[in-house]
């Protein structure tokens, strides 16, 4: 038995972020083709697909970074209409790239506030625009040890003398700092070894244990069924079933993704068809 998307959430539970009938095109080349998608308060949503599948697309259209052609974003339940990522953060709405978007050169407490400086109170600041640089250390110190950073001694050393791991844990606290509605998460295990792969997990549970939603967006299967509660899937451009990873195996997932199986193949209530 299938079950429509919208009747599987529960009226009185209003999502963190949907999107209805998103389109992007690039010429003749549709990227997202009236794709849907839900987040859930407080949940982790996994967003899996095969290359060309448009996933980055659909991303980028829910934290500004493209345009949709067609469809309607709504945060907390209020049409949003984002021009640009930095429209996304002041609502609310952080990502942790695959770059890290981190500057090598500068501190762990300058890359945290990157964009987002404080200034001093008073004249120096509104005039001068002198930077309240203990207020940045104190905040930045804060949020590192909130997700249990305290490997991390020396706030003021550059970011490039921090092995891999340590970087992930500064991009995704920079988020959780600021990120009050969703975080989005692209490929945060991607570059890094096993060791430092289960901790940048631990920080993500972290993140979620304070009542952020996530979306991750992973080819990691393993770590998507270890820490996902819900598994968006799409291909060809657009959402084709989302799964419970407690009720499908690996297997399935990918057959749903590559389009080896039809969503309505699997069996019991493992599935919610889009």
């Amino acid at each position: 038995m299938t079950t429509n998307v919208k009747d599987s959430i529960p009226s009185a539970t209003v999502p963190a972020l949907t999107a209805r009938g998103l389109a992007k095109r690039y010429g003749h080349v549709v990227a997202i083709d009236g794709s849907d998608f839900d987040l859930m308060p407080g949940e982790i949503l996994a967003v899996i697909g095969d290359n060309g599948a448009g996933k980055s697309t659909l991303i980028k259209a829910l934290c500004g970074a493209v345009t949709p052609d067609e469809g309607e974003i709504k945060l907390g339940g209020s049409p949003v209409a984002f021009r640009s990522p930095e429209d996304a953060r002041n609502a609310g709405i952080e990502t942790v790239y695959q770059n890290l978007a981190l500057s090598p050169a500068l501190s762990i407490a300058d890359n945290m506030f990157l964009g987002r400086e404080v200034r001093r109170s008073g004249l120096s600041g509104r005039l001068l625009r002198r930077l309240d640089q203990p207020a940045m250390r104190t905040i930045a110190r804060t949020k590192l040890s909130e997700l249990g950073l305290l490997t991390i001694q020396n706030i003021d050393q550059p970011v490039e003398t921090l092995s891999g791991g340590q970087r992930q844990g500064v991009a995704i606290a920079r988020a959780a700092a600021f990120g009050s509605r969703v975080i989005f998460m692209d490929e945060p295990t991607a570059a890094l070894g096993v060791k430092e792969s289960r901790r940048v997990l631990d920080l993500i549970l972290d993140v979620k244990s304070k009542g952020i939603p996530i979306v991750l967006i992973s080819h990691n299967m393993p770590h998507v069924f270890e820490i996902a509660d819900r598994i968006h899937v799409h291909r060809l451009g657009k959402r084709v079933a989302v799964l419970n990873p407690k009720e499908c195996t690996m297997s399935d997932a990918v057959a749903v993704m590559t389009g080896a199986m039809s969503p309505a193949q699997l069996k019991g209530s493992s599935h919610v068809v889009a």
